[in-house]
């Protein structure tokens, strides 16, 4: 079943590059959940290459981590920072298709950290690159009362 996530976090004044549809130059990006994964798609284009017809290594890590985040929001049911990423390219991620898919799930959640899985997938659906996210992760108070986290996780979740 798939269950669309209302982004809490966009305020008037909320820019995140990954997320936020406040920011003219950023991702926009929109989630989902489904099949224990947090999923959005993505539109590369010409603007986003490195080498000719194929997405920039350093957008693909910023894509990971960004639809990392959301899972543990969502998974974890908390706040946090990145403590590591390590990523690994499989192929080439070409620029000229229509949508990249890009998915992650929280494998494990002990003594402040989390720990994610998150995949780039072309839109054939083959994997492109893929990346382990270790996060700090932050007390549900230190969540609710400096990250604008929600008391309720559910409130995630479209209605």
């Amino acid at each position: 079943m798939k269950r669309n996530i209302k982004n809490i976090f966009a305020k008037q004044d909320y820019t995140c590059f990954g997320c936020s549809p406040n920011n003219p130059i950023g991702m926009n990006l929109k989630f989902y959940e489904e099949d224990g994964y947090i999923k959005t798609t993505w539109h590369p284009t010409k603007l986003h290459e490195g080498y000719p017809n194929s997405v920039h290594g350093g957008l693909q890590a910023t894509l990971l981590d960004e639809v990392a985040g959301w899972a543990l929001y969502v998974q974890a049911a908390c706040a946090g920072v990145t403590a590591r990423m390590n990523i690994r390219y499989h192929k080439q991620v070409n620029s000229n298709q229509e949508k990249i898919i890009l998915q992650a799930r929280v494998k494990e959640k002990k003594m402040g950290l989390a720990f994610i899985e998150a995949q780039l997938l072309d839109e054939q659906g083959n994997l492109c690159t893929e990346a382990e996210v270790t996060y700090f992760t932050f007390s549900k108070e230190k969540s609710v009362n400096e990250y604008y986290f929600p008391l309720n996780p559910e409130e995630f979740y479209e209605k």
